[in-house]
Order: structure tokens, then C-alpha cells, then sequence
């Protein structure tokens, strides 16, 4: 894995915050009310991202593990990990400039496991300390998500758990600015990531980078 490649997860992080703030938009705000009174936010509200970003990583560390497991194994042409990557960030793109949201269909499959995951946030709220906050945001870490499940292909195609992990790490890191946000008057980063034309540039961007990897793929098949 090269640093271009934990770039792009940082990108497709800081990409979908927008997406981040739709499907979270809720949860955040409800989180605010369970806050102690009299209590500043930021506390709770970073503990809280960290559980998200940590259940991230962990996951990425699983799918990197995962793919190193089938590439070791010879069960696919070696190619195969990094094509599925490539199809998937172009789909991403496609996503992200919301001119085609096929990945919404990869959250209702994982609503499934969801609705036996969630239950569990009610052991920890409401909060009494800022680090209660950290298991609360890691549960909440596996909601449904195209945009997440999207990008752990690219820790399956990483080629190890560390990798992987790595890889969800920086995305998470991307979605912070914006989460972050959500709980507090940034008006001006919110207005800059609600933006049409920050969106689809990066959009773009991650098209081009999708389907410059797809080619690579293909022609080294």
C-alpha cells in the first residue's frame, strides 16, 4: 500500500462527510440531548467519533485480513482484489456526485445485522463521562453504510490486516471535520462540504482514480 492510496481514503472520507451528515444527521442530534447539562459538547462529541473511527479500523483490519487470506491462497487471479476496488471507488464516485446511488442497496443488506447491533448502544447512555462516549460511537460505528462498505473493499484489496486497517483509519480521519461539525456552529465547513461544486470535483476525481485502476486491472489480468 502507498501513501497515494491512504490520500484516496482520506478523500473519500472528507467526499462522503456530506453523505456522513445525512445518515447521521439524527443520531447526532439525538446525541446531544443525552449530554449532561451545563457540559461542553466537544468531549462527547469527539469520544464519540473515536469509537466510530475504531470500529472502522477494526473492520478494515478484518477485510485486509480477509483478502490477504484469499491472495495467499491463490483462490483468485491476483488481480481480481484490486479490480473489485477499482469498480467499486468509480461507484463511489458515481455516488458521491449522486449521479447514481446503486450503493444505497449494500445499506438495506446490512440493516439485517443491524437490528441486532443497535439495541446494545442503550447500555451506555445516558452519559456520565466523555469516555462512555467511545463505546456508544463504536456500536454506532456499524450502521449501514454504502459509503463504508464501499471502501472496505479497498481494505480487502490491500493485501494485509494492517493495511486494511490503515486504509479505514484514514477514512475515518475524513469523515471527522464534518461529523465534528454537525455538533457544533462550524456554519462555514458545512456550507463548504454541502457545496455542489467541492462535491462532484471530488467526485470526479475519484471516478477517474476508479477507473484508472479498473484499466490497470484489466490490462495486467
Amino acid at each position: 500500500m502507498n501513501e497515494f492510496s491512504l490520500f484516496t481514503a482520506l478523500l473519500i472520507g472528507i467526499a462522503g462527510g456530506v453523505h456522513c451528515a445525512g445518515m447521521c444527521g439524527g443520531i447526532v442530534g439525538s446525541f446531544t440531548f443525552m449530554l449532561p447539562k451545563d457540559e461542553t459538547k466537544w468531549p462527547y462529541m469527539l469520544a464519540y467519533n473515536v469509537g466510530r473511527i475504531i470500529s472502522y479500523s477494526l473492520a478494515g483490519g478484518l477485510a485486509g485480513f480477509f483478502g490477504q487470506s484469499l491472495t495467499s491462497g491463490n483462490v483468485f487471479n491476483p488481480q481480481t482484489l484490486p479490480l473489485l476496488a477499482g469498480v467499486f471507488l468509480a461507484l463511489l464516485g458515481l455516488y458521491v456526485g449522486q449521479w447514481w446511488t446503486v450503493l444505497t442497496h449494500l445499506e438495506k443488506a446490512g440493516s439485517i445485522i443491524w437490528r441486532h447491533i443497535s439495541p446494545l448502544s442503550k447500555k451506555f447512555i445516558p452519559f456520565k463521562h466523555p469516555i462512555s462516549a467511545i463505546p456508544y460511537g463504536m456500536i454506532w460505528g456499524w450502521l449501514p453504510c454504502g459509503l463504508v462498505y464501499s471502501t472496505l473493499t479497498w481494505s480487502i484489496a490491500s493485501g494485509s490486516a494492517v493495511n486494511g486497517m490503515l486504509t479505514m483509519l484514514f477514512f475515518g480521519i475524513g469523515t471527522l471535520p464534518i461529523m465534528l461539525a454537525m455538533g457544533a456552529t462550524a456554519n462555514t465547513l458545512r456550507v463548504w462540504m454541502r457545496d455542489s461544486r467541492v462535491r462532484k470535483t471530488i467526485a470526479v476525481l475519484m471516478l477517474s482514480y476508479g477507473l484508472i485502476l479498473v484499466y490497470q486491472a484489466i490490462n495486467n489480468w
